[in-house]
């Protein structure tokens, strides 16, 4: 037969009340009496009922992470700093892949209660004003990552600043043409690769390069595509002696593309990617590193803290970026 809450009062002569208090750690209890509740407990093999210690703490003891792609490297990265932070605590995690605005509201709704998480993790998905008033409202503590907005707690890099100093890279090594690749810019999803289109364009207009139309590629994100787009460019009549990818993966598709035409880098093309992913390191790649698992790390954090003091101060947390110097970019040979 199972053990209840009220077979564990009645071998230690407490009440039902006590055996809660004692499982859900009250100081309202004498460490005499908890004891006994604990080697009643562990006499019996009594395993509390989630739900009803769930009910009785009017908590779900579940943290939600809404992220557009459960794949790619970068979330993947996230996704595994979030783990560790929850390692120690009593949440359950629970994912929420996105991949479109219309599901990315219905989720943004549904999660939008204090019956449905206790906290909630956005990565790479900006809210909108309506959004973010809902979960104001409804009082669900939220942290950004990878995303901003002035009224609620954000973990994030500067991307301006990281798209500049990845141009500024390839602009001291000699390079004048400069492409530029990334997933669509006019989506809601990619607000990141935009930062550091601007700081691509700032850091051309800076070095008086002219920005050429042509240099800009957009498409789908992933390997393959970056692939396609980059042949496309190197096979035409005005290749660049560089580009800039804005995410390694699609830096590694770049390198893909120039391997296939046999085109050396970096000796004829110089190529840098964004992220600093584990594949990065394996394949030489110059990049832009930003601590991706650090910040799984740090917004966990700071949902737990914000979820413990019931404090909803929003505040940005800036996280640091660096180039790192690999083996795909050098001076062009003419």
């Amino acid at each position: 037969m199972t053990v209840t809450i009220r077979d564990v009062a009645r071998e230690a002569q407490v009440g039902v009340g006590t055996v809660s208090r004692v499982l859900n750690d009250s100081p309202a209890v004498s460490n005499h009496t908890r004891q006994k509740v604990k080697r009643t407990i562990a006499n019996l093999d009594y395993a509390p009922n989630p739900n009803a210690r769930r009910l009785s703490l009017g908590k779900t003891w579940q943290v939600a992470v809404v992220l557009p792609n459960l794949t790619f490297p970068s979330y993947v990265e996230r996704l595994r700093g979030v783990q560790h932070a929850l390692v120690d605590s009593e949440y359950d995690l629970v994912l929420y892949g996105i991949s479109n605005p219309a599901q990315q509201d219905k989720y943004f709704a549904k999660l939008s209660t204090k019956s449905q998480v206790d906290g909630l993790l956005i990565i790479s998905l900006p809210p909108n004003e309506q959004q973010v008033d809902r979960f104001l409202e409804s009082g669900v503590p939220a942290v950004l990552v990878d995303a901003s907005h002035e009224k609620i707690c954000h973990v994030v890099v500067d991307d301006i600043a990281g798209g500049k100093l990845a141009t500024q890279h390839l602009i001291k090594l000699g390079h004048c043409k400069i492409a530029f690749l990334s997933d669509y810019l006019d989506t809601p999803f990619q607000h990141s690769a935009e930062d550091r289109y601007i700081g691509y364009r700032q850091s051309l207009e800076d070095a008086d390069i002219p920005y050429q139309e042509n240099y800009k590629l957009t498409g789908e994100r992933g390997r393959r595509n970056a692939l396609l787009l980059a042949k496309t460019l190197l096979t035409s009549d005005t290749p660049p002696t560089a580009i800039f990818a804005a995410s390694d993966t699609q830096a590694i598709g770049v390198l893909d593309a120039a391997k296939g035409l046999n085109i050396q880098v970096p000796d004829e093309l110089s190529v840098i990617g964004y992220d600093d992913i584990r594949d990065s390191e394996y394949m030489n790649l110059t990049t832009i590193s930003q601590p991706l698992f650090d910040s799984g790390v740090t917004a966990t954090n700071l949902l737990l803290k914000t979820i413990a003091s019931k404090q909803k101060e929003a505040f940005r947390h800036l996280l640091p970026i660096k180039l790192i110097e690999r083996k795909t970019t050098a001076s062009p040979k003419h």
